[in-house]
């Protein structure tokens, strides 16, 4: 068996007029991120982790932020075609170890229903993806609420 780790980061600026994504749900919240697709932060850092895990580049790379058919996509779409990605070197998903970096909203009440909903498009079982939160007490650009980061370590491998 060959196992490979992986780690992404990513980072998005929040702005009013945007829903807020995070691990594939939607979380009420008065600011949502910005970016070229829906700005699912945790998505794209466990993205970034499961094609650097794969020596496949990064997200920027297979879906391009200047690209028509990635404009307002659901960030679940981009996840599924990772993992579809990295099958096609063999490799499989081992497990997810994530963290999102925000101030507000609390996180932690959606741990459970962003896990399912990721085991979901991933086709994983629950018990591999592990979600965490943080704040960095006030601190730097997510301290003062401007923006969110996520950082994901993943597992993948190949019999």
């Amino acid at each position: 068996m060959k196992v490979r780790v992986g780690f992404g980061f990513d980072v998005h600026k929040l702005v009013e007029g945007r829903d807020l994504w995070l691990g594939g749900i939607k979380i009420p919240h008065s600011l949502g991120l910005l970016g070229h697709s829906d700005a699912d932060v945790l998505i794209h850092a466990i993205c970034d982790a499961l094609l650097g895990a794969a020596n496949m580049r990064d997200i920027g790379y297979h879906f391009p932020d200047t690209s028509a058919d990635t404009l307002d996509i659901d960030s679940k779409i981009l996840l599924k075609k990772t993992i579809d990605l990295i099958a096609t070197k063999g490799y499989r998903l081992g497990n997810i170890d994530a963290t999102v970096c925000a101030e507000r909203p609390k996180i932690n009440p959606h741990v459970e229903k962003m896990k399912e909903c990721l085991a979901t498009v991933m086709n994983a079982d629950v018990d591999d993806i592990s979600i965490k939160a943080t704040t960095t007490e006030k601190l730097g650009f997510t301290g003062r609420e401007e923006g969110m980061s996520a950082y994901a370590t993943v597992l993948i491998y190949k019999d």
